[in-house]
């Protein structure tokens, strides 16, 4: 992989994060509920999720998933599922204002919990996995090594997901400041619940390429 080569997967990596998603809208419902300490867990699960995208797509097992209408139905619908199940959870989160200065261990979700609903969020995404197998093709040399020109892609990616999606969490977090009346906060919880439940309905509509 030449450098101009990498520069311009590098500008592609940051279009793709930056694009409003589910990781967006996950990270930023995190930095509303939790703030920005405990919302980088949340980021954390969806490096993961990227990594495993990343490792399908690299061992061919992307197109197969993306050739494969049973396997494919299967993950469409877990994403589904999950994104939907996020929007309740979120939709129906405590509507009471948050202090952004209380103990971290006194708000609800566990280390443990937000890096697993990260990682769901993006793994069960066949989308973003039929959309890697469109992208990572055009950056990869197949006269050269592929596995370090995988690992380059993957560090890249990983790189600039973690800066946008923090920016989203921090960005969220600032709106704690901001709700100082139960009714602002539900208002909130409802507004990104409403988001994560539409992306789950879109992604209902998604299709296989024939």
């Amino acid at each position: 992989m030449t450098f101009e080569t990498w520069l311009a997967f590098l500008v592609a990596s940051f279009l793709i994060s930056l694009s409003p998603g589910p990781g967006a809208i996950s990270s930023m419902a995190a930095g509303l509920r939790f703030g920005v300490p405990r919302g980088l867990w949340n980021i954390a699960g969806l490096a993961l999720g990227i990594v495993l995208v990343l490792v399908v797509v690299a061992t061919g097992l992307g197109a197969l998933l993306a050739a494969s209408a049973g396997a494919f139905t299967v993950v469409k619908w877990l994403g589904v599922t999950y994104l939907a199940y996020l929007g309740i959870v979120t939709w129906r989160a405590p509507s009471h204002a948050i202090d952004p200065t209380a103990d971290a261990a006194a708000l609800r979700g566990s280390a443990r919990q937000l890096v697993m609903h990260g990682f769901l969020v993006n793994a069960t995404n066949p989308k973003g996995i039929v959309f890697m197998l469109a992208v990572l093709p055009q950056f990869i040399d197949p006269a050269r090594p592929q596995a370090l020109q995988y690992v380059i892609c993957c560090v890249t990616l990983l790189a600039t997901d973690l800066v946008v999606m923090t920016g989203y969490t921090a960005f969220a977090a600032k709106a704690l400041r901001l709700m100082k009346k139960p009714a602002q906060m539900k208002a909130m919880n409802r507004a990104f619940g409403g988001v994560l439940m539409a992306m789950s309905a879109l992604l209902a509509t998604f299709k296989r390429a024939a």
